[in-house]
């Protein structure tokens, strides 16, 4: 199976960053490929909503030059995408979100009968790491998160939320330990 981790973090050796290594690492000794897009280092600029992206379908169109068709183009290669941050503000990064925000030319006719999307079937994952507990904190960016996978036609199989996260040089046994069972659900 091949794995996109999409990295939301600004920091390059942050919690975000240490977890998403365990995942990729338990998915490459479990034999899948695993790649990871740095979004921080990418040219990323947010959705206008002109809907030209909608005039042709079966391909990932957009107006806006910079590095996201891209991304998208390996979404759609892929057949599990994680979604990784930091929680910002009880939401993900401006860097993931710009992406999570383009991937409306992804899909068409979202309630309706001919509703089709160029990553029907795709597994995808959430993983977020804060500061502080789940509740009252970190819900809503999850059920944000997961409602994507409606329009997006896609299947939620991991969740992943790492609360309490002060230095990344201190995750220990049990933040790798989820690490490695989100990337077994992810895949399974």
């Amino acid at each position: 199976m091949k794995v996109l981790c999409l990295q939301g973090s600004a920091r390059k050796k942050g919690h975000t960053a240490k977890m998403i290594e365990w995942v990729e690492a338990e998915l490459k000794a479990m034999g899948h490929e695993a790649e990871s897009v740095y979004l921080n280092d990418k040219e990323l600029k947010g959705c206008m909503a002109c809907m030209k992206c909608k005039e042709k379908p079966e391909e990932i169109g957009c107006v806006l030059k910079d590095d996201i068709p891209a991304i998208l183009e390996q979404m759609v290669q892929a057949d599990a995408v994680v979604f990784a941050s930091p929680l910002y503000f009880w939401g993900v990064s401006a860097q993931l979100k710009a992406v999570i925000d383009r991937t409306y030319s992804l899909y068409v006719d979202y309630h309706m009968p001919t509703h089709d999307s160029l990553i029907k079937g795709q597994r995808h994952g959430i993983l977020i790491t804060g500061g502080g507990p789940m509740e009252n904190n970190a819900e809503e960016t999850f059920t944000g998160l997961s409602r994507m996978q409606k329009p997006h036609m896609t299947k939620h199989t991991a969740t992943l939320f790492l609360g309490g996260c002060k230095n990344p040089e201190a995750l220990g046994d049990e933040a790798k330990q989820k690490a490695v069972e989100f990337a077994r659900d992810l895949v399974k």
